[in-house]
């Protein structure tokens, strides 16, 4: 980013607010790009006419939003950097760490997203895709099979779904969401070894029917496995 480039002077109050909004219109815009350096927190207080310190306040909002990092060092400095699923991720788990959500609306809510993402892996899905599926069920049978349980499986069965959209939006909005969307608290209402050995079958379930293209079949195996546990009333399709 050339000095000071698109950069007007702040006014009034929430200074740093008003640099933060700029930023962030100039990365919408694409002025901005990830990878870009910002200038010199001396060269951003004179391009705003603020102090330092306002400056720094303003990059530290930008760093909790995943919009920047500050580097040390000679070649160090505030650059633009990609925010990922994580951070969206961490700011909605506050959100609804806040609220009270029951088990039932967290697992509408995943029902919503992953019929979505469903439809477009029926669409889409590469013979990569289903491989790497097939991957991840063999793994998670074979584990229960010996007596254990490994909940990371099944999130990785359900990130590889959604990278089988075949669209890097619904991926990341997916992966952002499956941690504060967790269903462990539907599953702890089952003997474990029952949920353990139900939700792998659930899997293989909607995996067979990816496979084969049936979309009735693998929409209810995904309604089957969501709504396990619940009073929930399955969509129509």
């Amino acid at each position: 980013m050339t000095e000071g480039t698109f950069l007007t002077p702040v006014a009034g109050g929430r200074a740093s607010q008003q640099i933060v909004d700029q930023i962030v219109g100039l990365l919408r815009s694409g002025r901005l790009e990830a990878g870009d350096r910002l200038p010199s927190e001396r060269q951003l207080a004179e391009a705003f006419g603020v102090s330092r310190v306002t400056v720094r306040d303003a990059i530290r909002v930008l760093q909790a939003r995943g919009l920047m990092e500050v580097k040390v060092g000679v070649s160090g400095g505030a650059f633009v950097t990609a925010p990922s699923a994580d951070v969206l991720g961490e700011r909605l788990s506050d959100v609804l760490t806040m609220s009270t959500i029951t088990p039932e609306e967290v697992a509408e809510a995943r029902l919503v997203m992953e019929l979505g993402i469903l439809d477009l892996a029926l669409d889409r899905a590469t013979e990569e895709d289903l491989a790497a599926l097939r991957s991840i069920c063999q793994r998670a049978e074979a584990v229960v099979a010996d007596g254990r349980y490994d909940p990371q499986l099944a999130n990785d069965f359900h990130a590889r779904l959604a990278a089988a959209s075949q669209n890097w939006a619904v991926t990341q909005v997916a992966e952002s969401f499956r941690g504060p969307l967790r269903m462990a608290a539907l599953r702890s209402r089952e003997p474990a070894d029952d949920a353990h050995h139900r939700t792998v079958e659930d899997h293989r379930a909607v995996l067979e029917a990816l496979e084969q293209g049936n979309r009735a079949d693998a929409r209810a195996a995904m309604v089957r496995h969501l709504t396990r546990g619940t009073s929930l009333k399955p969509p129509e399709s």
